[in-house]
């Protein structure tokens, strides 16, 4: 029985715009974003068995929380993994390991953005690849960032219930700062999503006035590449919900905000916090942040074929 292996780096994400528009009647809300790329994320590993008995997920790293990260079944990089299995009829058996560096919680994507880096794996090693097209259909099913954070694209549009995405071309590279809260200090996506419609009259409705991205005229902005133009469009919408309920959350953007420098934004639903460029003087933190010094991606990392393992029978 042969093992086949193949490996990539899952990169964390910022969303540059993040407009939560109506919930629907499923309870999911639509949203409108902008995501882009970081040079910096977990390392995966995947390897691909013939026998159906082998079936692992293996997470290891300094941004591990002191719980774990639960059942290996409910995980994103296994259901990616499972569902990808249904879906193509291969690999019977999988193990995956994944040595996590993007914090837990933070809203930088790592959980999704594992399980995206898990299906373009299982798709490269495949027999016969699924497609574009079948790989998204897929993607859509785990969660509304998997999709954004499958295609091979470092900038991203999404909308609706997060389906629906366009890659579009990178911009400029650019020096971004991480502030991520201690580890076990995230902030629950679905707390973030009930904040935003408790802080609506009728969460069911768009609400009078909701930023359209469009008519806010980002996408101009994005394609002339310049941060000048750009940064004075950066949005979120879970900032005014967040940020005075998560108390480390609102401190690291304060202290960010107060230290200077480029613009300052909370990441996804938090708890982590970004800043586009550097602080213009030394910010001082809550015990236990982590501070992450990296870049704006100008590519996707790609999928590396690994030399096969003979298992012996």
């Amino acid at each position: 029985m042969n093992v086949v292996r193949a490996r990539t780096v899952a990169q964390a994400k910022i969303n540059l715009i993040l407009h939560v528009l109506a919930r629907e009647s499923g309870g999911y809300h639509r949203i409108e974003t902008l995501i882009c790329r970081l040079d910096f994320g977990d390392d995966v590993l995947v390897s691909a068995d013939s026998d159906d008995s082998r079936r692992s997920l293996e997470c290891a790293g300094d941004a591990m929380p002191p719980e774990g990260l639960g059942a290996a079944e409910s995980n994103l990089a296994w259901r990616a993994a499972a569902t990808y299995a249904e879906a193509a009829g291969w690999p019977a058996g999988f193990a995956i390991r994944i040595d996590k560096r993007i914090p837990v919680g933070g809203g930088l994507g790592g959980g999704s953005a594992d399980a995206g880096a898990v299906l373009r794996c299982l798709d490269a090693l495949a027999p016969s690849s699924l497609g574009t097209e079948r790989l998204r259909a897929i993607a859509a099913a785990l969660g509304s960032d998997v999709p954004a954070l499958t295609v091979e694209s470092p900038l991203v549009r999404a909308w609706g219930l997060g389906e629906r995405v366009l890659g579009v071309p990178a911009l400029p590279q650019r020096d971004v700062t991480l502030a991520c809260a201690p580890p076990g200090a995230g902030v629950g996506t679905a707390d973030a999503y009930r904040w935003i419609d408790e802080s609506r009259a009728d969460p069911g409705v768009d609400p009078a006035g909701a930023p359209s991205a469009e008519s806010q005229g980002y996408l101009a902005a994005m394609a002339s590449g310049d941060w000048e133009e750009i940064e004075p469009r950066i949005a979120n919408d879970f900032e005014a919900v967040v940020l005075p309920r998560h108390r480390v959350a609102g401190v690291m953007h304060t202290a960010l905000r107060n230290a200077g420098g480029g613009r300052v934004l909370l990441a996804g639903s938090g708890a982590s916090v970004f800043q586009l460029g550097r602080p213009a003087t030394p910010p001082t933190f809550p015990r236990g942040v982590r501070i992450v010094e990296t870049r704006t991606a100008t590519s996707i990392a790609p999928v590396e074929r690994l030399p096969g393992i003979a298992r012996p029978k």
